[in-house]
């Protein structure tokens, strides 16, 4: 399969937002939304309306990663706004792990787990096979530009032997260039999630197309 590029608006223009969008959509199919709660992570980003607004002007697949605390607390919300996918942390559930992934599913909705770069692979090792989507993070969740953590990329092939599942999506978020790109493509990950890469280059396609 193709990689799966997803423009993370959070490198985005928040008073022009839709124009930041629109500026993307003709080159990708997803679109990736970071909430931030500001005490899962040390940040607060975006919540419920914006979303809410995203989906009434375009169409791309929501790729909406929560890096909330309690997140089964806030799925219904989210995918009532347009969210096609939601991606919790595993390390805000934990004991709730199986029941996120469970709520999700029973809304129609594709599930991801998230894990941040201290965490391993081996502790989600027995989710691997419930979710459509391991979001491996390559930086410390929070904020936008943050240097890549290459050191986080050994788990890739970790995931990809745990899975059962050909189609698994392995995503990679943070420090996303086309070299950092690269890496992670080749240890097996088919979706990259990039924002400032994206949002901060002269040529927005071109900078697309060198991620694919």
């Amino acid at each position: 399969m193709q990689t799966i590029i997803s423009p993370s608006i959070l490198s985005a223009d928040f008073a022009d937002l839709k124009t930041d969008i629109k500026k993307v959509e003709p080159y990708v199919p997803w679109l990736h939304i970071d909430v931030m709660d500001g005490h899962f992570v040390p940040n607060i980003s975006i919540g419920v309306p914006v979303v809410k607004s995203i989906r009434k002007i375009t169409s791309l697949f929501l790729d909406t990663h929560l890096m909330i605390e309690n997140p089964i607390k806030y799925v219904d919300a989210f995918i009532d706004a347009g969210a096609d996918l939601i991606t919790f942390h595993y390390e805000a559930t934990k004991e709730k792990t199986l029941e996120t992934i469970e709520k999700i599913k029973s809304r129609g909705k594709k599930v991801g787990i998230s894990i941040k770069p201290k965490t391993q692979a081996d502790e989600i090792k027995s989710y691997i096979n419930l979710v459509d989507m391991v979001l491996i993070m390559t930086v410390e969740p929070g904020f936008g530009g943050q240097k890549f953590m290459q050191d986080c990329t050994e788990k890739i092939p970790l995931v990809k032997k745990y899975s059962k599942n050909e189609n698994l999506i392995i995503q990679i978020d943070g420090g996303i260039n086309e070299t950092t790109g690269k890496i992670c493509t080749k240890l097996g990950a088919n979706s990259l999630v990039a924002g400032s890469y994206i949002y901060n280059s002269q040529d927005i396609k071109h900078a697309i197309e060198t991620l694919k």
